[in-house]
């Protein structure tokens, strides 16, 4: 059995706007979300790179995320949720409340034991395991070097007491949820839960190409006819505390650091590139949907998925293998269950980082398998790089680009590697096929290939 699946519905929170209009508006006005690191992580350790793209304030309630629910779950899973819902009432489902089942609901108008969940994420909830780890491991010792002060008087002076309690700061309390919610599978989860989804519920944690794999293998049940409706995407959340995420990723050498003008400081595939734009986080989410499922409900369609691929490097847990070979054949394969040639592409959303060695092997490969005519750019560039959620956020901007007939430009490339066909300003054109890529720490790399629909 072979299916057409199409793309009814999206819901996103990214760092340069919550929900698919704010979005994709700020995405073709070039708007990027670039911010110092908070001053506080620089008392723990001295940063190479110094920006962020940090998310917006988050209503959690706005986002059908009620307060009980939100003390039982990472904020990965609260950003799931809230892009789940979006994406679900996009797609012109009806919420109904679940009958006996306090804040849950039903998806009117699909089969809960044929609707699926797929999720990507890097790391899950991290945040929750950084937080009871910090309490667990500094509250005595706070609490013991508080009391000695007070009977001692050994301190100096008040102020340098406060200073050291305040690098021993931690939470109010262990959670006793924390199991749950540190579970990587836990936002997936939640959204089942959510929705009453009784269908395939499934967790893809491959680093940065996490969710564009839970994508493709979400395109691949509705299209083999396991379900008919899947809610495929991903979420990540990095905004603990002392700054102890970002600091892993900075110690090894992967984030900018040219730091002296912020806003130009995220460059990919420019001359002058140093690294990439740390992301607080995000989520995206694709209401997938069988063709005729969808046409039934009168679902408007944004566009149609036509080919998924992956391959693996089995190379480095940390960089590309050199010469981009399992990359190469990723793509043709992805084309190849498309049943597209390269010359049909029209639009490529790279995984372009920024990082010198990966946008090098990704242009080259670009430039073999597309030549130079292809449209090409990275979403990276505007929003930072949220892991995880990146390839469900850059499937999203594939298929927003193919509906509207316009993408977002390349932002800061002055000066390009390599003479592709970089975006550099958003103008009408005439794409039928796009292309969006993800490569991961530990060498997963997956394409998603998508059609306009008509």
């Amino acid at each position: 059995m072979s299916r057409r699946v199409v793309i009814t519905g999206a819901g996103v929170i990214s760092p340069i706007g919550i929900g698919v209009d704010e979005f994709w508006r700020h995405c073709l006005q070039g708007k990027a979300s670039v911010a110092p690191i908070p001053e506080h992580w620089q008392r723990y350790a001295e940063s190479h790179s110094r920006i962020w793209s940090p998310l917006p304030d988050i209503d959690s309630e706005l986002l059908g995320v009620a307060r009980t629910e939100r003390l039982q779950l990472d904020p990965v899973a609260v950003l799931a949720l809230g892009a789940a819902r979006q994406a679900i009432e996009g797609a012109g489902f009806v919420l109904k409340p679940a009958e006996g089942r306090t804040r849950a609901f039903i998806m009117s108008g699909a089969d809960n034991a044929r609707t699926g969940v797929y999720f990507g994420t890097g790391l899950g909830g991290a945040i929750t395991f950084l937080q009871n780890h910090t309490y667990h491991l500094l509250k005595g010792p706070r609490a013991a070097l508080m009391s000695y002060a007070e009977e001692q008087g050994s301190f100096s002076s008040r102020e340098s007491l406060d200073n050291i309690l305040g690098l021993m700061a931690h939470g109010k309390r262990f959670n006793p949820f924390e199991v749950s919610m540190v579970m990587p599978n836990a936002p997936a989860a939640a959204v089942g839960i959510k929705f009453t989804l009784t269908g395939p519920n499934v967790t893809y944690c491959l680093a940065c190409a996490s969710s564009t794999v839970a994508v493709g293998n979400a395109y691949r049940a509705v299209r083999d006819g396991y379900v008919d409706v899947a809610i495929s995407g991903g979420c990540e959340y990095f905004g603990d505390e002392h700054g102890h995420i970002f600091r892993s990723f900075d110690v090894s050498g992967t984030l900018a650091r040219d730091c002296a003008d912020p806003d130009t400081a995220n460059r990919p595939f420019d001359e002058k590139r140093s690294g990439f734009l740390f992301s607080q986080g995000g989520a995206a989410v694709l209401v997938l949907e069988e063709l005729e499922h969808a046409q039934h409900r009168g679902a408007a369609i944004m566009a149609e998925l036509i080919g998924f691929a992956e391959t693996f490097d089995a190379h480095s847990m940390m960089s590309l293998a050199p010469g981009g070979e399992q990359i190469e054949r990723m793509i043709r394969a992805a084309l190849a269950d498309a049943n597209q040639l390269p010359r049909d592409v029209d639009y490529v959303n790279a995984h372009g980082t920024g990082t010198k060695n990966n946008d090098q092997t990704e242009v080259d490969v670009i430039n073999r398998v597309f030549g130079k005519s292809v449209r090409v750019n990275s979403t990276k560039s505007l929003l930072g790089h949220t892991i995880g959620a990146s390839g469900a956020i850059e499937a999203l901007v594939t298929a927003l680009s193919l509906r509207d007939g316009m993408t977002h430009i390349c932002k800061n490339l002055d000066t390009p590697i390599l003479d592709l066909n970089f975006v550099r300003s958003v103008e009408r054109f005439d794409p039928r096929v796009g292309l969006s890529q993800s490569f991961a720490f530990g060498g997963h790399n997956a394409a998603l290939v998508m059609r306009r629909f008509d």
